[in-house]
């Protein structure tokens, strides 16, 4: 019984010390090694317990909840390759910058590198990907080996959550007998709390700002994916200043929920402007400005590539460049706070008119792309079914590949309470349908999910949380039998093995999978036919809408469009 309450107490150490720092949400995925974490977590009433079999899914059910709620989350697994399926998550969580702690229980010492059987080299197996890892040591009576534990436990999530937030394993070594003593009540700690310090910027870096700003004629502000935890009101404070263009992506929740004074700064059409060179001419800016990551559009990449900008400035909260065009000039580490209202000053008569040749360029785009949505029927004009329908006080996350260019296509700027979700830190398209249901769990809102049939094959297994926990999802599949992001790409123009290697048709449909995990399904192949789905209430918890479209169709109608808003931007900027 001894060895019964070291264990206890060591547990209970980790499980208390995590709920001290902050800690809410636990995704567990079971297993034997891990059982003593598990009951750890399961029997107090502190945590929301939410539980994923399949590791890989279960790795990125923990990063959607993370995303939403910009809170640390705990993911527990069993010794073995259970770890190992957690990579590509921690790896996105990592380049995402979201705070995952991942416990991964192990073997003793002993056992390791001897043979034994589940028992691989875990201590630092996540490698670079995260930003701490450590190798806790064995339950023991040793008098400091609690006070260690709960330290290091708090400087994971100290860690895990200092800017830019990101994922660290704590590796938990067991032996045997894995049960553990329910306690009553979480043990007193210690050690108290860990205070972040405030990412400012120096005078030195506002005063450059102000300066260059006010010397600006022709500049414009990119607003990125961005910290999930950023008071979006202190960029708008600075939009509304400045008045300048603001190139707002789908995922800087920027492009929704828009004051209504911000609206005419909002171009959101400039992935489709950007195409037309006639317009990139007259409109190289001497400054550009931007917020977050750097956006998926490739037209705007090229842009920035091919102007050079006098003054590209990237305000970002870590010392870490993320500058994979290699155009920056300058970089500011701060947070986005309040100082960035304060160092705005007013548009010149200059950067005044450069503002309203975007402004007239976006309502172009604008109206090309609303005739396109009423009289195609292809992916994109499907796709702006779901966004127009999608109610007031929800959740879209989109898959990578076509989903997300077309949400930065299609999905026009509002005043809506909309939030916008996709897995960008790597582009992968592995653990979408689990990342839509760790969101929904921690927003508690509407949820819809936009995803490929691929992505969707890809992350079946994510259904299985619907069977642990309460869920409430709407799924979207827009199933054009394969890649369909390659049929924009040089691979396309090779016939020789293109269907065989890149088109990868699978003739799969998804009816029987809905009925496998009881839920509702509809299929569509109209615009009309989509939007009566949509406007009719579901009647159960999980519904998947399956939308039948045409690859070569889709190629086809895109470059229509692109087309048509380039000829008029044409006319206009070649007179």
């Amino acid at each position: 019984m001894e060895n019964n309450k070291q264990l206890s107490d060591y547990v209970y150490n980790i499980v208390a010390t995590l709920y001290e720092a902050g800690v809410k949400k636990v995704v567990v995925s079971p297993g034997s090694r891990s059982t003593p974490l598990a009951y750890g977590f399961a029997s107090t009433k502190e945590f929301e317990l939410y539980r994923q079999v399949d590791e890989r899914s279960a790795g990125f059910l923990a990063l959607g909840l993370a995303k939403e709620s910009a809170e640390p989350v705990v993911l527990i697994c069993t010794s073995g390759t259970a770890a190992a399926n957690y990579f590509p998550a921690i790896v996105e969580a990592y380049y995402a910058r979201l705070p995952l702690i991942v416990l991964t229980a192990d073997r003793p010492h002993e056992l390791r590198e001897v043979g034994a059987p589940q028992a691989i080299a875990q201590p630092g197996l996540y490698g670079h990907h995260v930003k701490w890892a450590v190798d806790l040591p064995i339950p023991d009576d040793a008098q400091a080996t609690l006070p260690f534990v709960e330290r290091h436990m708090a400087r994971a999530v100290a860690v895990a959550t200092q800017a830019p937030f990101g994922p660290v394993q704590v590796n938990v070594p067991f032996r045997e007998p894995l049960l553990i003593d329910f306690a009553d009540k979480l043990p007193a700690r210690t050690f108290k709390q860990h205070f972040h310090a405030d990412v400012r910027p120096a005078k030195a870096a506002v005063d450059f700002l102000t300066t260059t700003m006010q010397a600006t004629e022709q500049g414009f502000i990119i607003a990125g994916e961005m910290a999930q935890n950023t008071h979006t009101e202190a960029l708008w404070a600075f939009v509304r200043k400045t008045q300048w263009p603001v190139l707002v992506e789908s995922l800087s929740h920027m492009r929704t929920n828009i004051p209504a004074d911000c609206m005419p700064y909002v171009i959101e059409q400039y992935d489709a402007i950007l195409k037309n060179e006639s317009f990139k001419k007259q409109m190289m800016p001497q400054t550009v400005i931007r917020f977050g990551a750097q956006p998926v559009s490739k037209p705007l990449m090229l842009f920035l590539t091919a102007v050079k900008p006098a003054h590209y400035i990237i305000i970002d909260e870590d010392a870490k460049f993320r500058d994979s065009l290699h155009v920056a000039t300058h970089h500011i580490e701060a947070a986005i706070g309040n100082w960035i209202a304060d160092v705005a000053v007013r548009a010149t008569a200059a950067q005044q008119m450069y503002t309203a040749q975007w402004q007239r360029a976006n309502a172009i785009a604008a109206r090309h792309r609303a005739n396109y949505v009423a009289t195609q029927h292809d992916e994109g004009a499907l796709a702006a079914v779901l966004f127009s329908q999608l109610p007031e006080h929800s959740d879209l996350v989109a898959s990578s590949s076509m989903p997300i260019r077309d949400v930065d296509t299609f999905f026009e700027k509002t005043t809506r309470d909309i939030r916008i979700f996709c897995n960008r830190g790597t582009n992968g398209i592995d653990g979408v349908v689990s990342t839509a249901f760790g969101l929904q769990y921690a927003s508690q809102r509407d949820t819809y999910l936009l995803i490929g049939d691929l992505a969707f094959l890809h992350d079946s297994n994510g259904l299985i949380a619907s069977r642990y926990q309460p869920s409430e999802l709407t799924i979207v599949v827009m199933n054009n039998d394969g890649g369909g992001i390659f049929s924009y790409l040089p691979q396309s123009t090779v016939d020789a093995h293109y269907e065989q290697l890149f088109g990868t048709p699978t003739a799969l449909g998804f009816e029987h999978l809905a009925a496998m995990y009881d839920a509702e399904y509809a299929n569509v192949t109209t615009t009309e036919d989509f939007t009566t789905v949509l406007q009719t209430p579901k009647n159960k918890a999980i519904r998947i809408i399956e939308v039948m479209t045409d690859r070569a169709e889709n190629v086809t109608t895109h470059r229509t469009l692109w087309q048509a808003i380039n000829e008029e931007l044409d006319t206009l900027w070649q007179a």
